[in-house]
């Protein structure tokens, strides 16, 4: 995966709208599942004061509700309103999946292993641009210190490497 430059305003916008209408459907939805299967299967019978006993049906209702709609947007990642979003959406499970083995990875950047050090340079550099993103200025400071340190190491030991030279392949070895 590549880093390239995402329009943190368009970004901003079109997830604060993709969340909005997520947050509807599923209000929606899960009602009327929940009605349905109630309707469907539901106890009928009301008695003042007594539990009506639908309410597993209700949470179902809400399970199916988020289904459909967690379908729907998965439907729609590829379409270039999503694009930002689901490219931002990836690049934070990668991030994830270098940090599960973070511990191995900077080891081995400590001494001195090239892909190491790829490693290292585009999790920083893939942290810096995804916490610009998200407005977490309290932790960029120390991702900036990170960073630094990584590319020091890299002009150090005289090598041409930056985040552009990442692949996920690199993973495997560690």
């Amino acid at each position: 995966m590549k880093l390239i430059e995402v329009d943190k305003g368009r970004y901003r916008q079109h997830l604060n709208r993709v969340i909005a209408g997520f947050i509807a459907s599923l209000a929606v939805l899960s009602l009327l599942c929940g009605q349905l299967l109630i309707a469907f299967f539901g106890n009928q019978e009301v008695v003042s004061g007594e539990s009506t006993g639908n309410l597993h049906l209700n949470f179902l209702g809400v399970l199916v509700g988020f289904a459909i709609c967690a379908w729907g947007l998965y439907l729609q990642r590829h379409r270039e309103y999503f694009r930002e979003i689901y490219y931002v959406s990836r690049l934070k499970a990668l991030q994830n999946r270098i940090y599960r083995k973070f511990k191995d990875i900077k080891q081995a950047g400590e001494g001195n292993d090239v892909d190491a050090l790829t490693i290292m340079v585009f999790y920083f550099s893939s942290q810096k641009l995804v916490y610009l993103l998200d407005d977490n200025t309290l932790t960029l400071s120390q991702v900036d210190k990170e960073l630094e340190a990584v590319k020091a190491r890299i002009a150090q030991l005289g090598l041409n490497i930056g985040p552009q030279d990442f692949d996920e392949s690199l993973l495997d070895k560690f």
